[in-house]
């Protein structure tokens, strides 16, 4: 089954095909010539995700979901939230927010957090959601190689190391998005 993933985020695309497996082709939207940047200017994970899902189908009238995933950290009320990829400022990296983050936590007991991900999907014309969660803490300092984003700072609860040090079959097998994405596989494969 081919689908659209309002994605251009190579991570983002891999994880999403190794859970969902070989019976979906992900489309992206460069695939599609669709170059321009899909508006992000909703308030919330899930205003995001479906405003990104509309954006496609609107041009293609083709099934598709996009994700917004946020972490949210306890003592920051919340935050970085739907602004983790931005928490930096606009044109700041990974590493940038990273450090923010880090900085906003210094001296702080509470250091819980979690990562969650919303998935839009337009599927038949019909508007679906599907949430996946995961719970954990905050290091003092980075660790790991691997992963991106907030990774290297993250341990999920009940683990010892960062996702950032996990390979990404036991990344995908406890994470938000792939926890997500495992509810949408299953919707579609019951649609097929």
């Amino acid at each position: 089954m081919k689908i659209i993933f309002a994605t251009n985020n190579r991570h983002k695309l891999t994880e999403a095909q190794e859970i969902l497996g070989s019976g979906y082709q992900l489309v992206t939207p460069c695939d599609l010539g669709i170059t321009e940047d899909i508006p992000e200017e909703q308030p919330t994970l899930e205003g995001n995700a479906f405003q990104k899902a509309r954006y496609l189908y609107d041009r293609t009238g083709l099934d598709c979901f996009a994700d917004d995933t946020g972490l949210e950290v306890d003592a920051l009320g919340g935050a970085p939230g739907v602004r983790s990829a931005r928490y930096a400022g606009d044109g700041r990296n990974s590493s940038d927010n990273v450090a923010l983050l880090l900085e906003n936590l210094s001296g702080q007991a509470d250091r819980k957090a979690r990562f969650r991900t919303v998935i839009a999907l337009i599927f038949g014309g019909k508007e679906y959601q599907f949430d996946g969660v995961v719970d954990g803490t905050i290091t003092d300092t980075p660790h790991g190689g691997g992963g991106f984003g907030y990774d290297p700072v993250f341990v999920p609860d009940g683990y010892d190391v960062t996702f950032a040090e996990m390979d990404s079959e036991a990344k995908n097998a406890i994470s938000h998005r792939g926890r997500a994405v495992e509810k949408l596989a299953a919707f579609l494969s019951g649609a097929k």
